[in-house]
């Protein structure tokens, strides 16, 4: 993307913020994680477990959950995406695998949505034939549509309409994962 390019989406993402629908506010994603930080801390709170983080859109929603959470954990990351800066899913693509061993532990794969559930479901698959000894899933916001039950979170925060949605990590073409409420375009 070139300079004048970038500047152009820029802008775009400007009158996009303008013009969204507000679906959740701060306070409503607050709650949310309260809740998502108990489920957790009972569900694998004494695994000495890895908060694997999904980059980029994860690092929002991560950063205020983990230190909601009362127990002694590792952090890791890796970066998969299907969206590229688009707005539809196509083919994953890994950028960053999990630098961390993850062989008979507990992982808890922390993405901003769970959409399709293509991309949790090759990651928790990868780390499986890591030798994980389990894999949770746990989003941010789950969107409102059919999915096949095998590719549901464990833990989930809030749901939003099948929309492209913004905020809170979530982005609009690279832009607005700042945002402290989350959005969804008209």
């Amino acid at each position: 993307m070139g300079e004048g390019d970038h500047a152009s989406q820029a802008r775009r993402a400007w009158q996009v913020l303008e013009t969204a629908e507000r679906i959740h506010a701060k306070a409503d994603v607050d709650r949310a994680l309260d809740r998502m930080a108990l489920a957790i801390d009972d569900a694998v709170g004494q695994t000495d477990p890895i908060m694997m983080v999904v980059l980029h859109g994860a690092l929002v929603f991560a950063g205020h959950l983990l230190p909601r959470l009362k127990f002694p954990l590792e952090v890791d990351y890796v970066h998969a995406t299907r969206y590229r800066g688009g707005l539809t899913g196509g083919e994953i693509t890994w950028a960053a695998g999990p630098s961390l061993p993850v062989a008979g532990r507990t992982v808890v794969l922390l993405d901003d949505i769970l959409d399709e559930g293509v991309t949790l479901a090759a990651l928790a698959e990868t780390l499986r034939a890591r030798g994980a000894a389990a894999v949770l899933k746990a989003v941010l916001v789950t969107k409102t549509r059919p999915r096949p039950e095998d590719l549901e979170a464990d833990f989930s925060g809030l749901e939003v309409p099948d929309r492209y949605v913004f905020g809170w990590g979530m982005d609009y073409h690279g832009f607005l994962r700042n945002t402290k409420d989350i959005y969804a375009i008209p």
